[in-house]
């Protein structure tokens, strides 16, 4: 009859064939077991890594922002010390030298006193995850941005706008809000086509951006429309970032090949109060930026 495993044999045959990677240092961060799932996961075999310390940048380990871990903020290094166990995503360098992110679950390992005695880490690959968290942000930026000029989009503006609104009911933070419609942007599309006027669109979202102050926010509306909320304390405050965005699209140009091409836009606006829904504010802004395209385009109107 075949004699049996001993307890110590049969539990490192386990830990021997898991998927996930498990090695043990000493104190002094000497390794002294690698299995077969580090093996696969980092390329290399035991007998490249037993026997040498894990600060000798062997795996590289660095965080999201690149900053190397062997040296200063190793989790297998921390949880020696304090005996407290962690879970980070890193990222290791393979065999092969391309850099793949892990999960990494660090432990003290002690004796029957108590004492730290050494240290286990177990990895696993996290590229599915570290992927998933990628397409969820963008998802989410894309969700909540246009397209073509990389603004915030309507959807955005519109929760901002409630943000702000609550804001000025509860703390009497004032701000406006502009509309800017670019002029006669139907007869570009016509005489250029439609690529001419989406670099006209994103040259005009790239001057609005510079004109208005860090607080403020601007958002593609929709079409050549552009909405402004403005932290301005009353209408000359408002009325000064309008003509300030206007006069700049005034004085840049698009340019394509041989197409040279100055823009002008339009502004409407006004101050918010405590009464307004978005409704309501959007309702006078929109009539001031009809006003002003009545009165002749290229200039700003602020009502109350």
């Amino acid at each position: 009859m075949p004699n049996s495993p001993t307890p110590n044999d049969f539990h490192k045959s386990i830990v021997d064939n898991l998927a996930d990677g498990v090695y043990y240092v000493e104190p002094d961060r000497t390794i002294r077991y690698w299995n077969n799932g580090a093996q696969k996961l980092a390329g290399y075999k035991a007998s490249d890594i037993v026997g040498r310390r894990c600060y000798d940048n062997i795996l590289a380990h660095v965080d999201a922002q690149g900053n190397s871990l062997c040296h200063t903020t190793c989790p297998l290094a921390a949880s020696m010390l304090d005996g407290v166990s962690r879970d980070v995503t890193i990222w290791l360098r393979h065999r092969e030298g391309y850099r793949k992110p892990v999960r990494v679950r660090t432990a003290a390992v002690r004796d029957h006193s108590g004492a730290i005695v050494g240290g286990v880490e177990t990895f696993s690959d996290a590229s599915a995850v570290v992927r998933a968290v990628e397409d969820a942000d963008r998802a989410r930026h894309d969700a909540l941005t246009d397209e073509l000029t990389g603004l915030p989009n309507r959807r955005m503006f519109d929760t901002a706008l409630r943000g702000r609104l609550e804001n000025l009911g509860r703390y009497g933070w004032q701000f406006g809000l502009l509309l800017v419609d670019i002029d006669y942007f139907k007869d570009v599309n016509d005489r250029f086509g439609h690529a001419f006027g989406d670099l006209v669109l994103t040259g005009v979202a790239t001057t609005l951006l510079g004109a208005v102050r860090a607080g403020d926010l601007v958002a593609r509306w929709g079409g050549e429309e552009f909405a402004v909320l403005v932290e301005a304390s009353d209408a000359a405050g408002l009325a000064e970032t309008a003509e300030r965005v206007r006069v700049l699209v005034a004085q840049s140009e698009v340019r394509h090949e041989e197409t040279v091409l100055t823009v002008h836009v339009s502004a409407g606006g006004s101050l918010a109060s405590r009464d307004d829904s978005g409704e309501s504010l959007f309702e006078r802004a929109d009539g001031a930026l009809y006003a002003a395209k009545r009165d002749g385009r290229d200039r700003v109107t602020i009502v109350d």
